[in-house]
């Protein structure tokens, strides 16, 4: 009998540790080697039903547990989220996290990672984040206790990029993607994806608001200008979410000393990843450009990488495991603490530290790009390759299975017992006694 190997994950929602659960559930289904069971947790305030709306999802479904109850102790457990939520419930415990972007973790989370066998995080920042993060653990008095340090394995699973999604193609013209894009009056656009999260300008860790003032500045009162397209939103798909991003843009927009500025373009919503390959793939989009303050791993930039486009990005954090400084356009700068804006109880400390991108660097790239973009052209293809080849779905399960033939124990497997069978010729018990011979009593007549 196979192993059970249960998983718990927010596999079923929209988001980012929806995809790479999805990812690392699937990687491990396919080996064939595991009985697995699947428990479905959410994932803040994202949507469920995800595999119901994405027909190739659905299968995973079949896996899950009912009443999403495990009703014994699996021989191998795994969860995939953030690690003050590990728990050790099985024979052997896996965990799998993104981990921080800035330089430490909270110290919850290095007790979560000590309470598992292993623990796999998404690049080499992530894991050295964990392993810099030391803390002394004291009393109400304030008496140390203990120091809390990781004391368990920490390895690197990348998240590999799909190949039968993102890849280079020419879209569909008649897509309402299309028609949108089309309509953008520049030729030339750089895009943008990800949130736009909580902090002052130029402190959320995207840095969006800082990506706005640097585009608005760089190119105001030129006479050619390019357009930049913000594939962005706060926490979800709503009007009054996408009204939020409009006032942040026009407040920047409105900072700008100049009447004579480039245009920005919102994509705000759901998309699906075919249709995301198709934003990547418009010819108006000529590049990427991310000045983020820290990435667990930067799952859209190598996504995009497949349409051997330019790529502009912040040169710290997950993503430079991947992005080849040679082939890509990497912003120097500096670390700095994290703004008071930015900061969040038990996960992004105040005290850690994250990337502030060099702003001479920024303008240099962004005009750079625009009047030379052929001279940036052959090596994104060479990073394509790269990412093809060494980051790729396929490769991050076979690293996976690899890993997992080696640290998963042997479990005791259930024997059938078997007794011999009686014979129908076994002689009865009687005849296989010796005979007694008993003085006779006699009897007396006195």
């Amino acid at each position: 009998m196979k192993p059970v190997f249960a998983i718990s994950s927010p596999f079923d929602t929209y988001s980012g540790y929806g995809a790479r659960a999805r990812d690392v559930i699937k990687a491990i289904i396919e080996t064939d080697k595991y009985n697995v069971k699947l428990l479905s947790q959410r994932w803040g305030n994202t949507p469920f039903g995800f595999c119901e709306d994405h027909p190739e999802w659905a299968f995973l479904l079949d896996y899950l547990l009912p009443d999403n109850k495990l009703i014994s102790k699996p021989e191998v457990w795994a969860q995939i989220s953030v690690p003050n939520e590990f728990q050790p419930v099985g024979k052997y415990n896996i965990g799998f996290t993104a981990g921080m972007e800035t330089t430490l973790v909270d110290g919850t989370w290095v007790e979560g990672v000590n309470r598992m066998d292993i623990t796999f995080v998404s690049s080499e920042h992530s894991k050295q984040s964990f392993l810099n993060s030391i803390f002394e653990k004291q009393d109400k008095q304030g008496r140390v206790l203990n120091k809390v340090q990781v004391e368990k394995p920490i390895e690197v699973l990348f998240e590999g990029v799909d190949l039968n999604t993102y890849f280079k193609t020419k879209p569909n013209p008649n897509s309402d993607i299309s028609l949108s894009l089309d309509s953008i009056k520049e030729s030339f656009c750089y895009l943008f994806v990800g949130h736009w999260m909580q902090g002052e300008m130029g402190e959320d860790r995207k840095n969006v608001g800082l990506l706005v003032k640097a585009f608005y500045e760089t190119f105001k009162n030129k006479k050619k200008k390019p357009a930049l397209i913000l594939k962005t939103s706060q926490i979800g798909a709503s009007c009054m979410d996408r009204d939020a991003i409009l006032e942040k843009i026009q407040s920047i927009k409105n900072s700008v000393k100049s009447n004579d500025i480039p245009n920005i373009y919102l994509l705000h919503g759901e998309f699906t990843n075919e249709e995301m390959n198709s934003i990547y793939n418009h010819s108006k989009v000529k590049t990427m450009i991310s000045l983020t303050k820290g990435e667990g791993f930067g799952r859209p930039l190598l996504e995009f990488t497949q349409c051997a486009k330019p790529i502009i990005v912040s040169g710290w954090s997950g993503h430079v495991d991947f992005l080849n400084p040679e082939f890509t356009v990497m912003i120097g700068g500096e670390l700095r603490n994290v703004h008071p804006s930015a900061t969040i109880p038990n996960m992004i400390l105040a005290e850690s530290q994250w990337f502030a991108p060099n702003h001479g660097q920024i303008g240099h790239a962004l005009k750079d790009v625009f009047e030379n973009y052929k001279n940036y052209t052959e090596n994104a293809k060479r990073q394509a390759y790269k990412s093809k080849n060494e980051f790729s779905w396929d490769k991050m399960k076979e690293l996976l299975e690899k890993r997992l033939d080696s640290l998963i124990p042997e479990f005791p497997k259930e024997v059938e017992l078997k007794l011999p069978k009686l014979s129908l010729n076994t002689p009865k018990i009687k005849n296989q006694l010796p005979k007694l011979n008993l003085p006779k009593l006699e009897k007396n007549e006195g």
